[in-house]
């Protein structure tokens, strides 16, 4: 399928993309802010088991090569859904990848659950995620303690309309 915002299209996630997304989980800090649960280095078992827990497991695409991961994790029908595991492929980074895959989380969201709005969370040390959050139309609405290794950490809840997240940038 192609998404709102092209040239990127989209598709359900399947076994055989995992070991791609993986690979763009260089580092425990990138895993923490993708699955803090998860234990680095990412494998294929620790991704696949999540993905079987949640809902809309979506990989965007850019002339057929995977370049980004989403899924939703909670939904409240016809109000919100939480978007998770949201990661961006380090060569598609900066070139709206981010937006697309947004675009077709709401697209997807409001189809199944006629929602009106997502969710997506950001830890405070994610500043590329903090920085473009609200770049895309999403606004802080909660800020969670939480920790990593012992050590305090804020986790930012942020929400944006879907009609405004499927609008051409």
């Amino acid at each position: 399928m192609k998404s709102p915002s092209e040239p990127f299209g989209y598709r359900p996630v399947q076994p055989e993309d995992l070991a791609t997304v993986c690979a763009w989980v260089d580092n425990a800090d990138t895993l923490f802010y993708l699955h803090p649960r998860a234990q680095f280095p990412l494998t294929v078992a620790q991704l696949a088991a999540t993905l079987a827990e949640r809902e809309l497991g979506t990989l965007l695409l850019a002339d057929g090569a995977p370049v980004g991961l989403a899924n939703c994790y909670r939904q409240q029908p016809g109000e919100y859904a939480c978007i998770g595991n949201v990661i961006v492929a380090p060569q598609a980074r900066g070139r709206g990848a981010a937006r697309a895959l947004m675009a077709a989380m709401a697209e997807q969201a409001q189809a199944r659950w006629q929602v009106k709005e997502l969710r997506v969370s950001c830890f405070n040390g994610n500043v590329a995620g903090l920085l473009c959050y609200p770049a895309l139309g999403f606004q802080p609405f909660a800020v969670e303690a939480r920790q990593r290794d012992g050590q305090p950490v804020a986790l930012v809840h942020f929400r944006a309309d879907c009609a405004r997240l499927r609008a051409p940038a």
